[in-house]
């Protein structure tokens, strides 16, 4: 099963976004050992690796400077402490029966990303130097459950730490 990643151009350029599924701590043993990430007990990341796109958390930061659409079933994590590309800020759970098609699920990430940007990062988008992208479910993913949006805020540059309350 794979999440779809759609790039958008905003004012100030691309949009982002993944899916969120805790990871139970008992399964970071295995994961680091098929090569994937490791968490602490508070299910931060302390090393990274391929992370399966279900389990991305919001807090994890991501280290792919992807800018085309397409789908993905994993993404590179690290630890926010190391320099990384993008941030999970929210993750949001679609309540429709339905899937809402391609575009209609592209709108409600839109909508719903915006909607949390401002109340993360402390400016408007418009006023901000950051960007924001979504990885919203594909349509066989939602017949087998997959109902989140995982909203991602960064840009092409290079971070370190989180943008919480980075307020620019």
């Amino acid at each position: 099963m794979s999440r779809r990643s759609v790039i958008r151009r905003l004012a100030l350029g691309a949009a982002a976004a993944t899916s969120v599924v805790v990871l139970l701590s008992g399964c970071s043993a295995i994961s680091s050992l098929l090569g994937g990430e490791t968490r602490d007990e508070s299910g931060a990341i302390v090393e990274g690796g391929d992370t399966d796109v279900f389990t991305l958390a919001e807090g994890d930061c991501i280290d792919d400077e992807a800018t085309t659409e397409g789908e993905v079933s994993e993404v590179p994590t690290v630890p926010c402490s190391d320099p990384h590309t993008w941030e999970v800020y929210k993750n949001v759970t679609v309540t429709e029966d339905e899937y809402p098609g391609d575009s209609g699920i592209q709108d409600i990430a839109e909508e719903e990303c915006m909607a949390a940007f401002e109340t993360f990062v402390g400016v408007a988008y418009e006023d901000s130097v950051h960007e924001f992208n979504y990885y919203t479910p594909v349509s066989e993913g939602w017949d087998m459950g997959d109902r989140t949006i995982n909203c991602l805020i960064g840009g092409m540059e290079q971070t370190t730490g989180s943008l919480e309350g980075a307020a620019e």
